[in-house]
């Protein structure tokens, strides 16, 4: 058998609500799994205190993300607490093509959007373990107002409906655990036989 790198990369989906500690999971996922791309979001929204262009997000003004709309230049965007988030579709499919897997970390909305062009990706949805450690992680950010905190509980309890349609999900409790889970996915889903097809070639 030729084992080589597989022909396609896989697309990965992660969403969950605001203060489930996504940001975390994720650093802890690749910094053991440096294989994987993670597709920096364009955003309008402002940075947050330790934020940086070109790392957390893209930060770009409302004019130029209708710019990108316009121009069909997004696979996905969402507006989202009054400002829009969207992923550039052009990085992505060059990844994909060289046999790169892509970590898209995209809210719920944004996430239907993929799944009717990609129903191919791999859907993961992050909880928290209960409302009430979200709220206690909301408040000990303390980047929002009381106001917008429980704008974002309201909104982590309809997008927790929407559980159903995704193919994982996974319990923040920990963020290694978290993080060991996801790669426990990401390796059965490389197992798969589609994923593998190269490797049987020519037996």
């Amino acid at each position: 058998m030729n084992v080589q790198k597989k022909k396609r990369g896989e697309l990965i989906v992660l969403s969950g609500p605001s203060g489930v500690g996504k940001s975390t999971v994720i650093a802890e996922l690749l910094s053991e799994r440096s294989d994987i791309h993670f597709s920096v979001s364009f955003t309008t929204r402002s940075p947050r205190v330790g934020e940086a262009d070109g790392v957390n997000y893209n930060f770009v003004t409302r004019e130029e993300f209708e710019r990108m709309i316009a121009g069909d230049e997004l696979l996905e965007y969402a507006e989202y607490v009054g400002n829009y988030y969207g992923t550039s579709l052009k990085v992505i499919q060059e990844k994909l093509d060289k046999g790169i897997d892509v970590l898209l970390d995209i809210e719920v909305q944004g996430a239907a959007k993929v799944r009717q062009k990609c129903p191919e990706a791999v859907f993961i949805f992050i909880m928290p373990p209960s409302f009430e450690e979200l709220s206690r992680r909301l408040h000990r950010r303390n980047t929002d107002s009381e106001e917008v905190i429980a704008d974002r509980l309201t909104k982590a309890q309809q997008e927790c409906r929407q559980i159903p349609q995704y193919d994982y999900l996974v319990v923040n409790d920990t963020v290694t655990a978290a993080a060991h889970e996801i790669i426990a996915i990401l390796t059965a889903e490389g197992c798969r036989v589609k994923n593998r097809t190269h490797l049987i070639e020519g037996v």
